[in-house]
């Protein structure tokens, strides 16, 4: 899946619990999230994704750049 340009998987660790990750540039993130849903735990891994690209570009406009 794409959310932002930015290519993300989900896919369930056992019932109830969801596995994720993604990459932007050269870190990845991954985690796992509880939810009943398919479609709550994808919200939630965009919702990450949203956060860490607002961090990246926090960063850049304070001209600290990646991994200062």
């Amino acid at each position: 899946m794409i959310h932002k340009g930015v290519e993300f998987s989900v896919t369930q660790f056992v019932a109830g619990v969801w596995k994720w990750r993604f990459q932007i540039g050269d870190r990845v993130f991954m985690g796992k999230t509880e939810a009943k849903l398919d479609l709550l735990a994808i919200r939630r891994v965009q919702l990450r994704i949203d956060r860490e690209l607002n961090n990246l570009e926090r960063r850049r406009s304070s001209g600290r750049g990646d991994g200062d």
